[in-house]
């Protein structure tokens, strides 16, 4: 048994144990691949890496475009797929929100990365 596993990324649990290629914290069920080191170092920075849905990576102040179109509470129309958002900025939203932004005819809000392609 290998004595050096690394603690739990989710609780911090001292008790990790291998299982097949993954490591698994008995205290709260999290598992995650063995060979994370290099997975691992932008988390371990402190620095989230956010992603568009076709993988590139975004940035503050990123322009990018709305892949689909979007119902908007309120609104009798949407937005839609083709609109371009300019100067976006990287949040921690709530239910995967993680993009703040201003839409123009619309206003402030926030938008997941999903929905949106790096322009």
């Amino acid at each position: 048994m290998n004595e050096n596993l690394p603690p739990c990324p989710e609780c911090s649990g001292t008790y990790t144990y291998e299982m097949g290629a993954l490591l698994v914290c008995p205290e709260c069920g999290h598992e995650w691949p063995a060979a994370s080191d290099a997975a691992g170092e932008p988390a371990a920075s402190g620095e989230k890496v956010v992603k568009d849905s076709v993988g590139n990576v975004l940035a503050d102040g990123d322009t990018v475009t709305v892949v689909k179109t979007l119902k908007v509470k309120g609104s009798p129309t949407g937005i839609k797929a083709g609109t371009k958002v300019r100067n976006i900025r990287l949040v921690d939203g709530v239910d995967g929100h993680d993009i703040d932004c201003k839409v123009d005819g619309f206003g402030p809000m926030q938008l997941k990365s999903s929905v949106v392609k790096k322009a």
